[in-house]
């Protein structure tokens, strides 16, 4: 088997893990957010550590430190780019949670974000509606208020999975690239911790992509094939240009390595560390973030002696 068909295999094989994130889906089972703030935490952790210890540092034995830098610069900003470009949504601060001596009434004091404006005007309509017609002309207009609004609730589910798709492809891109760049470099040990490092990472990035998939209707059979192909995709695409980049000159390297650390460090501290922010359960994701650090630090260790 060839370098460059080994570099498919395992990089398809860390984006089809993505399809393990829609499993509950299936059973229709709840993930606490403390489970998934602390699956994104060691996701964090573990990719951190793989983009310094598995990229930066070989590239800066391979090359200059100039070089590594500007191509770890340009990937980082290549990243924040692609968030302005390509619409997405990620994880934002969801309510005041008081520490440090704040309270209760502290947080109740700061204002919150309105409701889906949608659905707040659909249902004011179907009341009104059904204040100022008649019994059976209100009842009928709350019906097809009700239909409006369950139209209007699966395309914006549908939306947003669309979108969180999105957000998964900025994921996906720079993490295939980085296996593609470690293969066509000779570092195949390398490759493979980053390979199991970014399938880690991809379960719970499927399971924010199945869920809103699901409640648009969808057949769990079809939520599986497109959550698996959310990550396949953009993975598979970005390793082999990887590769193909080092391919034109091992003199790339360098840059190239420090591209897709950018590009990896900038997908953590945009996306997952905020992510895994949102819900109270910041110990609990730092924690683990810190557990995924050290866990691919030994790996690495062990692989490598």
């Amino acid at each position: 088997m060839t370098t460059f068909t080994t570099m498919l295999a395992v990089t398809s094989a860390a984006g089809l893990v993505t399809a393990l994130g829609a499993v509950p889906v299936f059973f229709r089972a709840r993930v606490t957010h403390r489970t998934y703030d602390a699956a994104l935490g060691l996701a964090a952790g573990l990719m951190i550590a793989a983009s310094v210890f598995g990229l930066v540092i070989p590239g800066l034995e391979s090359g200059s430190l100039t070089a590594v830098m500007s191509g770890l610069f340009v990937g980082g900003f290549a990243l924040l780019g692609g968030n302005y470009l390509i619409p997405h949504l990620h994880a934002q601060y969801r309510e005041w949670i008081p520490e440090g001596g704040a309270t209760g009434e502290d947080a109740v004091a700061m204002d919150f974000p309105a409701a889906d404006p949608v659905a707040d005007a659909t249902d004011g309509a179907a009341a009104s509606a059904a204040a100022t017609t008649g019994d059976a002309e209100g009842t009928a207009a709350v019906a097809e208020a009700a239909e409006t609004t369950g139209d209007a609730e699966r395309e914006s589910t549908l939306r947003k999975a669309l979108l969180i798709g999105g957000a998964i492809t900025l994921h996906n891109a720079p993490e295939g690239l980085a296996i593609g760049v470690a293969f066509a470099s000779g570092l195949d040990e390398v490759a493979l911790v980053l390979a199991i490092v970014i399938g880690l990472q991809n379960v719970p990035d499927g399971f924010a992509f199945a869920v809103p998939m699901a409640e648009t209707g969808m057949s769990s059979g079809r939520v599986l094939w497109y959550t698996a192909l959310s990550g396949f995709v953009p993975q598979v695409v970005a390793s082999a240009f990887g590769f193909w980049l080092v391919g034109l000159s091992t003199g790339l390297f360098p840059v190239a390595s420090g591209f897709a650390a950018g590009a990896m460090l900038a997908v953590v501290f945009r996306e997952l560390i905020p992510s895994s922010h949102g819900h109270g359960h910041a110990d609990a994701a730092t924690a683990a973030f810190l557990v995924g650090f050290v866990l691919l630090v030994v790996v690495d260790a062990v692989v490598t002696v």
